[in-house]
């Protein structure tokens, strides 16, 4: 009889089976928020901020179990120098998230100034030079006489002309 193997599942469908008890700590509900920060704010905003916790009101001993909680308030670690731009968009963020999770869930915005983490991007990997690129390169820096100036322009030339795409 042949025996077959689970099918191998995505590293994203563990995320919030292992961080789920300390992001309901934080007040998220699913890691989503955290993930997907980029995408609601834009890359320019995530670039100097991050989402840090979102603090829900907590219900009256006799508040409706069915009824919607009210507005929460998130928290957000905003780099310093960016923090008052962060200000004036703040409605804007606001309306982001609510429109991410499709209803009012945030209705205030916390700034905590501080570092940012950034993830560090690959960079793209440069395409081999083909012999005429190489002898254009040489041609153009060949009467630099300053061999310390002219290994720098190489440098940069095969820089140049290996992140170009082929049209």
């Amino acid at each position: 009889m042949r025996q077959t193997r689970p099918r191998p599942r995505p590293l994203a469908e563990f995320l919030d089976t292992c961080l789920g008890p300390s992001l309901a700590a934080q007040g998220f509900a699913t890691s989503d928020v955290i993930v997907a920060w980029p995408e609601i704010v834009g890359e320019r905003l995530a670039g100097f901020s991050q989402p840090l916790r979102i603090e829900w009101k907590r219900r009256g001993p006799h508040a409706d179990p069915e009824a919607r909680p009210e507005p929460a308030t998130l928290v957000v670690r905003v780099e310093s120098a960016f923090a008052l731009e962060m200000q004036h968009l703040a409605p804007v963020v606001i309306d982001r998230v609510n429109t991410y999770y499709g209803w009012r869930c945030i209705g205030k915005l916390v700034l905590k100034q501080g570092p940012v983490r950034r993830t560090e991007k690959a960079r793209p990997v440069p395409r081999p030079l083909t012999e005429a690129d190489r002898k254009r390169l040489s041609a153009a820096v060949g009467p630099i006489e300053d061999e310390t100036l002219k290994a720098a322009l190489d440098r940069l030339g095969q820089a140049i002309v290996g992140s170009r795409t082929k049209a």
